[in-house]
């Protein structure tokens, strides 16, 4: 496998069984991303969609994922950002840096979901209305 440094957004309700190498899989049922890890080592990588995490852009053509994809828990420790589907990579982290990081990502998780912000009520608030109007 070779790194991949564009993502093609794919939109489907699930995540296929083998996922194919520069396809960025969105599935808006399950507020998730998926694709292969952009150096090639082949893990897949899931990003959740939330306020608390990940959240996308699809301007019709391309997709942005924010914020980055630190994928520090897979031997590769790989850290690129995906923006207009090109892959833009970081530096090497540090096993410091990666520690400081994923202390901030608790840290931040944690607070989002214990108040998660008007953001995160409106789309409850939808959700509901369109049960309702069904």
């Amino acid at each position: 496998m070779t790194a991949q440094d564009t993502l093609r957004p794919v939109f489907a309700e699930t995540f296929p069984r083998t996922m194919e190498e520069g396809v960025l899989y969105i599935s808006i049922p399950y507020r998730t991303c998926g694709h292969l890890c952009c150096c090639g080592c082949g893990h897949e990588v899931v990003t959740p969609l939330s306020p608390a995490q990940w959240s996308f852009t699809y301007d019709g053509e391309n997709v942005s994922l924010a914020p980055s994809i630190g994928n520090w828990s897979l031997p590769c420790q790989s850290h690129y950002w995906i923006r207009d589907g090109r892959v833009r990579w970081s530096r090497l982290y540090s096993a410091a840096e990666i520690d400081q990081n994923r202390d901030r990502d608790h840290r931040l998780l944690a607070r989002d979901t214990r108040n998660p912000g008007p953001r995160w009520r409106l789309s409850r608030i939808r959700r509901h209305l369109r049960f309702w109007r069904l």
